[in-house]
């Protein structure tokens, strides 16, 4: 390698269940054959004790009405200490995970189809932590449940599901009165637009806060969607999913689902919707509903890989696209 080379480094892609373990294979393959080998401590891989280098301390420098100082340890506010952070939990449990175990920060959940093998699960993680000298929070540790909060959903054998209250809190707030109080509003509830369906096309009237009725029309819409949003179901990976696609004149939405039985009906696994940019909103409707179906692929599509698909949409015209010889360019894109 060149002395002036400049090294690239990308972040990892998000993967499905079916295409982790090909990864994983192709690397186990890999490692036995010695064509690769593990990393376990280099400048692209956080230590386990989260120290700063010490020509790059000056850097954490701030000054009080006592005096300057610098950190020695990573501390909060910089800028990649979550990554570092994150990156130094996988080191510590990376045997672990997605076997019992997941990890994000400082929020691990281990977990088990029975509560013996739950507790052998539970007894391996505290004893990594022992050896790792992981302090723990007793009061914010909660042991062998059915049921808790997971990075604000509330996950259990039913599924996953709003924390209700956060929902009660979003739903308490009054009409808002203000351009900042619509984006904070927003921003709240969009944490849950996976749950809610046509989320883009309900929110949209809130961008335009001009508009008093129908903006006051779609802040209560949003609230009693909130509070009434679904159960979101786990996915199956040995199922094929089911996409439906639709497309209205402002927006455009899918669910994704799938069907455990023939006959069953489908049960939703995510939302997802936005709205339109001016130029889209001239599209055709075939357009449009192309427009759509490719949104959708393109949102979920680190659920898809590697899986069978199902699309449903309700344009006939799309039916006989590759079958039409002189199909326009757009549309074959």
């Amino acid at each position: 390698m060149e002395e002036e080379a400049h090294l690239i480094r990308q972040q990892q892609r998000r993967l499905n269940s079916t295409i982790l373990d090909v990864v994983k294979k192709e690397v186990t393959k890999l490692l036995a054959t010695g064509i690769n080998y593990p990393i376990s401590n280099s400048q692209w891989v956080s230590p386990v004790q989260i120290h700063i280098a010490p020509k790059d301390k000056h850097k954490t420098t701030f000054t009080c009405p006592f005096g300057t100082f610098a950190y020695s340890c990573m501390s909060f506010g910089l800028c990649n200490a979550p990554s570092t952070f994150q990156r130094c939990m996988i080191s510590i449990f990376s045997d672990l995970l997605q076997d019992c175990m997941e990890v994000l920060m400082d929020d691990f959940t281990v977990y088990a189809d029975s509560f013996d093998v739950c507790l052998e699960n539970l007894s391996k993680v505290l004893a990594r932590c022992i050896d790792t000298n992981l302090v723990l929070n007793f009061e914010k540790c909660h042991f062998m449940v059915t049921e808790g909060i997971v990075l604000g959903h509330l996950v259990s054998n039913r599924g996953i599901e709003v924390d209700k209250l956060k929902i009660d809190i979003i739903t308490s707030l009054p009409n808002p009165a203000s351009v900042r109080e619509v984006r904070s509003f927003l921003g709240h509830a969009g944490f849950y637009k996976r749950f809610i369906k046509n989320f883009s096309k309900i929110a949209l009237p809130l961008s335009k806060p001009l508009q008093k009725n129908p903006c006051i029309e779609a802040f209560q819409e949003m609230k009693n969607q909130l509070t009434s949003a679904p159960i979101l179901q786990a996915l199956n990976w040995e199922l094929p999913f089911e996409l439906l696609c639709d497309a209205s004149n402002l927006a455009l939405g899918t669910v994704l689902g799938q069907r455990v039985g023939v006959g069953k009906l489908v049960y939703v696994i995510v939302y997802a919707s936005r709205t339109m940019d001016p130029a889209q909103l001239n599209y055709t409707t075939t357009k449009k509903e192309f427009l759509e179906i490719v949104f959708a692929l393109d949102k979920i599509c680190s659920y898809l890989l590697g899986s069978k698909i199902i699309v449903f949409f309700d344009h006939t015209a799309q039916r006989f696209l590759l079958k039409k010889p002189d199909a326009e360019s757009r549309l074959i894109r």
